[in-house]
């Protein structure tokens, strides 16, 4: 049984919280937050809380951590878990700075550190038997990947300056599954475009942007990302090879297909949020991390998997700035 603390007291806490709860492999201790009132909330019977994140870093009760909070923090509680010799998954981006996420990398390799990034799309089981499908060969050699990620409603503008910008708080998840399907990324062109909101592009951000990578096996991903979908939350995949290609469409809050004298095969409500569409990504990575602790296999997506994402997030930041 792995005793697991969550830093941070926020809405994907709560998701985090839920997850170490339903899996047999996990037992939730911890839960800190500077405003401990919401530690409370989230907490439940026989968990502890704390304002003092350290204090369940550094808990005899606490084999590893899951990192909440906002991402200036990152760095500083990964720093702090993996010189205590606990495990950490931390959400994603690792930092919005590049080189400090570089250096945490390097800082936790030295005390051999043990580090997972939250890039939960690589658990959800669709994209998983994408993923194993292209693997056994069903489709050749993969030439092309189409990935499209588009949230129905915008952040808040006051989160726009904190983000790190559409890239980096964003399409960094598509990134990720870019450099999982593709494997490493020799080149990437981006644009950004703003047509939701114009004081998104007075703080500096846009609101829509595509980006086109080139993969060192000669493939091409493409990725699309929006901040506004009147239809729901939007999450496509084609892959495209030689011999075939495999695609995911939009999953919809129920199954059931309504034909009428005004309409043909009208579905259901496109679901409308990342946990409600994810929901048992969530779960199933929470599962691999604690069955890969168990097991003492490498934790997957890695610390380093983080800094390749924020590396390409960072270029096509400034590339998509240039235009």
């Amino acid at each position: 049984m792995i005793n697991i603390a969550i830093i941070g007291a926020g809405k994907i806490a709560a998701v985090h919280a839920d997850a170490v709860r339903r899996c047999e492999r996990t037992n939730l201790t911890w839960i800190t937050n500077r405003t401990i009132e919401k530690a409370r909330v989230i907490a439940g019977p026989g968990v502890k809380v704390s304002a003092d994140a350290y204090e369940a870093i550094n808990a005899p009760d606490v084999d590893a951590v899951i990192i909440t909070t906002i991402t200036e923090t990152h760095v500083e509680y990964i720093l702090a878990a993996a010189k205590a010799g606990k495990a950490v998954l931390c959400e994603k981006p690792v930092d919005l700075d590049l080189d400090r996420a570089r250096n945490c990398l390097t800082q936790v390799d030295a005390v051999g550190g043990n580090v997972q990034i939250g890039f939960n799309r690589r658990y959800d089981p669709t994209i998983l038997e994408i993923h194993e499908r292209i693997s056994t060969g069903e489709i050749g050699d993969l030439e092309q990947l189409t990935l499209i990620s588009r949230d129905q409603l915008p952040p808040p503008l006051e989160y726009v300056p904190l983000s790190g910008g559409i890239f980096k708080d964003m399409m960094i998840h598509e990134l990720d599954l870019a450099r999982f399907f593709l494997g490493p990324i020799e080149s990437i062109h981006a644009v950004g475009q703003n047509v939701v909101d114009p004081r998104v592009k007075e703080l500096g951000d846009f609101d829509g942007a595509v980006a086109v990578l080139k993969a060192r096996s000669g493939a091409i991903g493409t990725i699309i990302n929006d901040r506004r979908c009147v239809y729901g939350w939007d999450q496509r995949i084609e892959a495209f090879g030689s011999l075939g290609s495999l695609s995911m469409g939009n999953q919809h809050t129920t199954s059931v297909i309504s034909s009428t004298a005004t309409s043909t095969a009208a579905a259901g409500q496109v679901m409308s949020n990342n946990t409600q569409r994810y929901g048992a990504a969530f779960k199933a990575q929470v599962e691999g991390f604690a069955r890969n602790l168990e097991e003492g296999n490498p934790l997957s997506p890695s610390l380093r998997d983080g800094v390749e994402a924020l590396a390409l997030a960072e270029a096509a930041t400034i590339q998509a700035h240039s235009c």
